[in-house]
């Protein structure tokens, strides 16, 4: 089959489309023939090598919709021919709060899904959305998940609550942006353009600033009157820019380092406030399952960027890289 395979650790440019062993499922596994996959920023980084416990040569991708086409043995509660979306992980394990530390997500350091077909669990399919096109279901998978797990179960979002999100664009923040309006919460964004504000603006923030605009920590306390809950990809730059704009009780969920690994927190700023400074990674299959009714209740699509065929699914990695600037981007088959 088909696949787009990283061999080596020497980036996106490094990584290529091949030929691979078409899988069999085991005893337990189902395949599913892929119509459509995302890409992710994950996959910048583990195509340089940026990750832990790499596992080479390796097919890319975590976010995956298609059809049953192949069962394990054992298996009796799914039929061939079932429309899915694939939970993205592995062992997570019983603790709603943190994985075991097997935990692991398709792509890296299992096989992924920008390829024709994968095995997985029967544990990991989910009904696709009905509503939804392949290239909307696949798109959903990774960043849905990462919003809703970050808002909903880490960050407590309630309808009341004034939301920030810092960095509107991404797939998670875009994402987050759908949930909370649609939860009934007053949401703002920051975000690198005008454009870009203006897309927010009309997926139902309220308002907006621009990151790039060096004196925009004193504008949004004024822009939100106060904010309950942060939502942030890429804290190193944006923290101390927003954090004398929190409520007492306020939530700040950090979800990723995209701008850098270290940032500097004054304690008096978050104990005076009683305020929460909370890690949120990916989701787990109570949070897969919880998005997804959210999703079918409020009809949610995801924001498709650009889509590129798998032959071209390099081409796709180096336009999120270069040249992406809201939504997802994604790989038909």
């Amino acid at each position: 089959m088909k696949a787009l395979l990283q061999e080596t650790t020497d980036g996106p440019e490094a990584v290529c489309v091949s030929e691979v062993d078409t899988p069999t499922p085991k005893s337990g596994e189902v395949r599913v023939a892929i119509k459509a996959a995302s890409m992710n920023h994950r996959e910048m980084w583990i195509s340089r090598g940026l990750y832990p416990g790499m596992n080479l040569p390796t097919t890319m991708g975590c976010d995956g919709a298609g059809v049953v086409d192949m069962l394990g043995d054992g298996v009796s509660d799914v039929t061939v021919g079932d429309e899915v979306v694939i939970y993205p992980g592995m062992d997570w394990g019983s603790n709603r709060h943190a994985p075991t530390p097997e935990f692991g997500l398709l792509g890296m350091p299992h096989a992924g899904t920008i390829a024709e077909y994968i095995c997985v669990p029967t544990e990991n399919l989910a009904p696709k959305p009905e509503f939804m096109s392949w290239e909307e279901a696949a798109a959903t998978v990774l960043t849905g998940l990462t919003a809703w797990r970050a808002l909903m179960f880490k960050g407590q979002l309630q309808p009341s609550d004034t939301l920030l999100i810092s960095g509107v664009g991404g797939g998670v923040a875009t994402f987050g942006l759908a949930f909370a309006a649609a939860l009934g919460a007053r949401v703002y964004v920051t975000g690198e353009s005008d454009e870009v504000l203006a897309r927010a603006k009309e997926m139902g923030a309220l308002d907006g600033l621009l990151f790039t605009d060096p004196d925009w920590r004193k504008q949004v306390g004024k822009m939100t009157g106060g904010i309950d809950v942060v939502l942030d990809g890429a804290p190193a730059p944006s923290y101390a820019n927003y954090v004398r704009a929190i409520n007492p009780g306020a939530r700040i969920v950090i979800y990723g380092s995209t701008a850098g690994d270290k940032f500097e927190i004054t304690a008096t700023g978050i104990f005076l406030k009683s305020a929460s400074i909370v890690g949120s990674q990916v989701g787990d299959p109570q949070d897969f399952r919880d998005m997804l009714d959210f999703v079918n209740k409020h009809k949610i699509k995801p924001v498709i960027e650009k889509s590129f065929p798998l032959d071209a699914a390099k081409d796709a990695l180096l336009y999120l890289e270069n040249e992406h600037s809201f939504g997802k981007v994604v790989v038909t088959v």
